[in-house]
């Protein structure tokens, strides 16, 4: 019988790759709470294309190092689960910072900062429950960050209510009320991204437990 600290060694490849794309998702998040809170956004927007082609290149080798390694310190479709969520939080943060970009004059004075910075708490829980993976598949641990990013989640839909109340009840522009609502629901997207990752990491810790 195999113990569990051979199937989940240590020195196993994923487990690396998989820590650096999860930093690439927060690098990328991170960004975005600077986008809303700098007036320069030049270099921002550098950030988010390094964030995005480093998170993209990693996501290609995971995949290359799959179809190559016989054996695998966790099941495959699980790497392929985490693999795929993580790489849909940069994506969606990306498509945030394009519209951001084009359209952010017309809704300069909507706060999204509050939202964008329990992104990023969000981000930085996915980081460290990814981390958690080689650490044994401890469950206490893991469940503990679950609930983190649980009631992160909790906290920025309730966030919403006061300013869709300001835009929709108290404005009188249509479309400034339409551009934010877009914005705001890719950052709900990219916090909904992150609790997928979460719901990933705890099922396999569940599963070989």
């Amino acid at each position: 019988m195999f113990s569990l600290q051979t199937i989940f060694g240590k020195g196993d490849k994923f487990y690396g790759l998989l820590e650096q794309s999860a930093e690439a998702a927060r690098e990328s998040c991170r960004a975005l709470h600077e986008l809303v809170t700098h007036t320069d956004r030049a270099p921002v927007m550098a950030a988010f294309a390094s964030a995005r082609a480093r998170e993209k290149a990693l996501a290609a080798q995971i995949s290359e190092e799959l179809v190559n390694t016989f054996v695998t310190a966790l099941d495959r479709e699980d790497i392929e689960a985490l693999n795929s969520a993580l790489y849909k939080i940069p994506k969606t943060v990306e498509k945030f910072a394009e519209r951001y970009e084009i359209v952010g004059p017309r809704v300069a004075d909507v706060d999204f900062a509050q939202r964008a910075q329990v992104l990023e708490q969000a981000s930085a829980v996915v980081s460290e429950m990814i981390g958690e993976l080689r650490r044994g598949l401890r469950i206490d641990p893991v469940k503990k960050l679950q609930d983190r990013l649980q009631t992160l989640e909790s906290e920025g839909d309730r966030m919403l209510l006061s300013p869709y109340r300001t835009l929709y009840v108290e404005g009188n522009d249509a479309m400034r009320a339409m551009l934010a609502k877009d914005l705001f629901e890719l950052i709900e997207k990219a916090i909904d991204k992150c609790r997928d990752v979460g719901n990933i990491v705890y099922s396999i810790v569940l599963k070989n437990s």
